[in-house]
């Protein structure tokens, strides 16, 4: 604590802090302690250091009140630097312009704003040396927290610095970050009878062993405990009740400064009320930048009680500490502090979200103006990656709401968002209350609520379709579209889900009845959801319009657009939307559109080819889901685990998936799931080599020549149908299945229909036919890039074709080709397979020299670097690959060149040969 311009006790602390001003290499620093333990004054003598040093500083201060508004604290941040963002390109200042709403459009990922804050700070610190000190951080909003988290991790130069003081006893999302700590500890004994004597000199030795002992080395509280309520020092000030020593020392402070408050006049207890609703500062914060705030006057007597002091740059009023702020709430009757709601909701009637929370707090009785105004900031919450805000003040609508139907409206929107974002209990009591409101069990609102609450939480698809089904059926002429569309998209899911064609063919009934009450996006789900195979074709186009619509669509519309474009197998072409849209829901409460969101991220990697990123999406996916109870989506990832695993040749991982995925599943009849274990099952026999079994599990999901109606699976495992087939010599299933994929037309449902299509004709090809020519056309696809998986595949078996026609060097070509894609994939059980039919074509097997012939590439690569001595770790660092992949590498070398050990590389590895062919 400082006393007359010098910090006592904290030198050590001092000069860390100069230390890391100073040091080049320094990036950014959390300082961490209890509450009045002298953060905010370190980090004032910090920022005068560093100006001093001639560096630029820039202050910002977490507040409780803003800790729900998006972006609040970055905003505090980046707003001295603003008018430099027309200096960064278009693309950056819009994504920093779109998160603090100042023009429209999805809000940006933390990747994405996090390089473009990145580049304003290296601009701005380009001319000087940046220091950004933020107080207070524990209460920063979640979405600037993620931001600040990023970019300190990526600080690089020394010229830009990040110091965040927390409160030891509050959590914050800057927690988990990773960031190095200092922790802030009580003065010393000697330090605080230093500071207690200067500023308390007239204390008896009995109050002074007192106040010692109560402080605890707290410099807030030696400073604060001896003050009488005049602010006058003395022997009789300070009195430390007997039961007060098990209750917190901040609470005890902030009792304290409730026993000064009682002594102000009414009207400046109301002035120091609003400041505080409206998270006016302390003394050494920056002050914040925002359209409108409270700004406090006529409070003399605060300061001189010490609750406020006054800001040295703008000579405003500012609150001595937090604590004095939590005190005057406490401590304000409920009248009062709806009084100072309304006086600063009119404060903030140009900003819709702010305006709310205080009309909110402000109103008692039922009044329909301030529903709307909730109702129109919950819009604005959802927009902006608020769900679980949206839903709270949808409900606190409804409260306010005079009219029934206006009521039950509110109820219902409310309910309806809480199931759209997987927030199920609350969906489901809103939805009661609905019921209660309405006396009627049967209206679409508690049809909606029930049929998500059956379909996410047990995966009774069945009821789901039952249910709403009758629902729709039964809806009268004067239900609003809005209203029909959302009954139907239930149903979509419930039959998605279920797979099932009769069940699908009701549905499809449902829709063409009731087609003019329809969004016109209810047609593309269901022909994407649905019978894709004959309903797909134009379906990519059409999903395309649909993302690129001006509107700003809300969260749970980009889902189930993101899962029509899976399955036409587009979605790398919104991939970074989704990604943004991803990032945005994680943090916002909306449970349903984050786990969906995150399994199109998932199975977008798995087809890319990022499997390790995949099975990390993966495992992330699956423990939310299991912690929280939401047993269908845990299956979903369960499955697409266990295919993953069974592509990577991890067998006993991909059958235990299976078979849980489908002991749960089956008896549920949820088709979609049981069809996944059984292409678990086909790529684990594929991967083994078993093709019988192989055969057995794709036969079962279509029959060779068809595909079957509703199926999603029928059209994924086209290749691994075709495959099979041919491996155990039934040539015409085999064929007649490539034929029927090219007649049903596929390859105008997706691009990786198109290229399998290609590939498959290519392996069925009869002898008249040019299979050269056909396997070309299929690996030269433009979309092959983006399925890497399936064209090493097709190459695998464009090398077996081309070794049996004794094209000998061209199949070493195309089978090494194959080789390092399934290397780096990490697909073991086929880069083996590959390898094995190098060696069938004289490649390999002529001798330890002759054998390093048939390693790839990357695995000629790996080995020389572990003969020099690397280990796993440093050959993966320079490679880029993770040390597991390393060793898997290492793992297939050696038997491949007849070691054992590392140790026999260097003598076994020869110079490169030329083939012999």
């Amino acid at each position: 604590m400082r006393h007359e311009g010098a910090v006592v006790g904290r030198e050590r602390e001092q000069s860390a802090l100069a230390a890391f001003v100073d040091d080049h290499d320094s990036r950014a620093l959390v300082l961490r302690g209890e509450a009045g333990i002298g953060k905010s004054v370190l980090l004032d003598e910090l920022a005068r250091y560093a100006a001093q040093r001639g560096q630029q500083v820039i202050r910002a201060i977490g507040v409780e009140t803003e800790s729900v508004l998006p972006f609040a604290g970055l905003h505090q941040v980046l707003h001295p630097l603003l008018p430099r963002a027309d200096e960064l390109d278009d693309d950056q200042r819009a994504l920093i312009a779109t998160a603090f709403g100042r023009v429209s459009g999805p809000v940006p990922s933390v990747m994405t704003l996090g390089v473009a804050v990145l580049d304003l700070l290296a601009l701005v610190a380009s001319e000087a040396p940046l220091l950004v000190v933020i107080d207070d951080g524990h209460w920063f909003d979640a979405s600037s927290a993620e931001v600040v988290s990023f970019i300190s991790r990526r600080l690089s130069g020394g010229t830009v610095r990040i110091v965040i003081a927390l409160r030891e006893e509050v959590d914050s999302p800057f927690d988990d970050v990773g960031l190095p700590e200092t922790e802030l500890t009580a003065l010393s004994e000697q330090a605080s009878r230093e500071l207690l004597d200067t500023g308390f000199p007239g204390l008896s030795a009995q109050a002074r062993r007192t106040v010692l002992h109560t402080a605890g080395g707290n410099p807030l509280a030696l400073v604060e405990l001896p003050r009488g309520a005049t602010g006058i020092s003395s022997d009789a000030a300070y009195r430390e009740p007997s039961n007060t020593q098990t209750i917190p020392l901040s609470r005890r402070l902030e009792r304290m400064y409730r026993g000064r408050v009682e002594h102000l006049p009414a009207a400046e207890r109301g002035e120091l009320l609003r400041g505080a609703l409206d998270g006016i500062e302390t003394a050494s914060a920056p002050r914040r930048a925002t359209a409108a705030r409270y700004r406090m006057e006529n409070v003399e007597r605060a300061l001189a009680l010490g609750l406020v002091t006054v800001d040295a740059e703008t000579y405003e009023f500012a609150f001595r500490h937090p604590l004095v702020r939590s005190a005057l709430v406490q401590m304000a009757t409920p009248n009062e502090r709806r009084a100072a709601h309304l006086a600063l909701a009119e404060l903030h009637h140009a900003d819709v979200e702010r305006r709310a929370r205080h009309l909110s707090a402000a109103t008692v009785d039922p009044d329909e103006a301030v529903a709307v105004v909730l109702e129109e900031a919950a819009a604005s919450a959802t927009l902006r990656g608020g769900a679980a805000t949206a839903v709270t003040w949808l409900t606190r609508a409804a409260e306010l709401s005079q009219r029934s139907q206006a009521r039950a409206a509110r109820l219902a929107e409310a309910a309806f968002t809480a199931s759209q974002a997987g927030l199920l209990d609350r969906a489901q009591r809103l939805s009661d209350e609905f019921v209660r409101n309405t006396q009627s069990a049967q209206a679409p609102a508690a049809t909606i609520t029930s049929a998500y609450v059956a379909l996410y939480r047990t995966g009774d698809v069945r009821s789901a379709h039952r249910l709403v089904c009758a629902a729709v059926e039964a809806l009268p002429a004067e239900v609003s579209p809005e209203t029909t569309s959302r009954l139907v998209n239930v149903l979509l899911s419930a039959s998605m889900f279920a797979a099932d064609p009769v069940l699908w063919r009701r549905a499809e009934d449902v829709i063409d009845r009731f087609a003019d009450r329809l969004d016109p996006l209810t047609a593309v789900h269901r022909d994407a959801w649905g019978d894709v195979a004959r309903r797909g074709a134009g379906l990519a186009g059409r999903i395309e319009e649909a993302f690129a619509r001006p509107t700003n669509p809300e969260p749970w519309e980009v889902m189930r657009l993101g899962v029509s474009a899976y399955f036409v197998d587009t979605l790398g072409d919104f991939r970074s939307y989704l990604h943004q849209v991803t990032d945005r829901e994680k943090d916002s409460g909306a449970f349903t559109n984050y786990m969906t969101l995150l399994q199109l991220v998932m199975l977008d990697q798995m087809s890319l080819g990022s499997w390790e990123a995949a099975e990390e999406t993966g495992r992330r996916g699956l423990d939310l889901t299991t912690t929280h109870g939401y047993e269908l989506f845990a299956h979903q990832f369960r499955g697409f685990l266990g295919l993953l695993a069974a592509w990577r040749g991890d067998h006993a991982e991909a059958r235990g998936l299976q078979t849980t995925t489908d002991a749960w599943s089956r008896p549920r009849g949820i088709g979609n799931l049981t069809q996944y274990a059984e292409a678990i099952g086909t790529a684990v026999a594929l991967s083994e080599g078993d093709y019988e079994a192989a055969y057995v599990y794709a036969s079962g999901i279509t029959e060779p020549g068809c595909f079957t109606p509703y199926s999603a699976q029928a059209l994924r495992t086209l290749l691994d149908l075709v495959e099979a087939a041919l491996h155990t010599g039934r040539t015409a299933e085999a064929r007649r299945h490539a034929l029927a994929a090219r007649d049903l037309g596929l390859p105008a449902v997706s691009p990786r229909l198109s290229l399998l299509t290609q590939g498959v004709l290519a392996m069925t090809a009869e002898e008249n036919e040019d299979a050269g020519a056909l396997f070309d056309l299929a690996v030269g696809h433009p979309a092959a890039p983006s399925f890497p998986f399936e064209v090493a595949r097709i190459e695998l078996a464009h090398g077996m074709w081309q070794r049996r026609s004794r094209q000998t060097r061209a199949a070493r070509r195309t089978l090494s080709r194959a080789a390092e894609t399934f290397d780096r994939l990490g697909a073991l059980t086929w880069a083996e397979r590959a390898r094995a039919e190098i060696g069938a074509t004289g490649a390999a097997g002529r001798g330890a020299g002759d054998a390093a012939l048939a390693l790839t590439a990357q695995e000629r690569q790996i080995a020389d670097l572990a003969a020099g001595g690397l280990s796993n770790k440093e050959i993966g660092a320079q490679l880029f690959l993770s040390p597991r992949t390393v060793g898997s590498h290492l793992y297939r070398i050696f038997p491949k060149l007849g070691i054992t050990s590392r140790a026999a590389l260097r003598d076994t590895l020869p110079r490169e040969q030329p083939d012999p062919d």
